[in-house]
């Protein structure tokens, strides 16, 4: 399923609404029956929200970037198929997060207890911004920002 994604040959796009249905079965919780996720994955892709990697496969991955976090870039959501990590594929959507941001500032987070996203952050360049306890009990919240998003505000 994923030579492609070992060479780099896939692309990374912008999701329709109709094509929803596509990263729910890729998503573990909405693959699962997560009613929540499932909602959210929907309204991602109807408001023009989620960006997807794929290969001649189908979906390999995808990125949500919201601007609800303090009116700033926020990326919500990355999630990459088991089978595609490790090559590429999450960098790529971060890069495209990056890219499409229209905002000074670009936000993650993630558990402490999620080392594979945190060495992710740290190999594309993102800066630990800070650390909230309380959301999940006893895996506190890493926050970070990326390196790009960073510049003068230019407004």
């Amino acid at each position: 399923m994923d030579e492609g994604a070992g060479r780099g040959e896939f692309v990374v796009r912008s999701v329709s609404e109709w094509e929803s249905e596509a990263l729910c079965r890729i998503d573990p919780f909405a693959a699962r029956g997560d009613v929540g996720r499932q909602a959210s994955i929907r309204r991602w892709c109807q408001q023009g929200l989620a960006v997807a990697a794929e290969d001649v496969s189908g979906p390999l991955g995808y990125c949500v970037v919201e601007y609800t976090f303090f009116e700033q870039g926020f990326v919500t959501m990355l999630m990459v198929t088991p089978a595609a990590r490790g090559k590429g594929v999450g960098r790529r959507l971060l890069d495209a997060a990056a890219a499409s941001c229209t905002t000074p500032k670009l936000f993650t987070s993630t558990n402490v207890s999620n080392q594979p996203m945190q060495r992710l952050l740290r190999r594309a360049g993102w800066t630990p911004a800070g650390l909230v306890h309380g959301l999940d009990e006893g895996d506190p919240e890493l926050f970070y920002l990326c390196p790009t998003a960073d510049g003068p505000d230019p407004g």
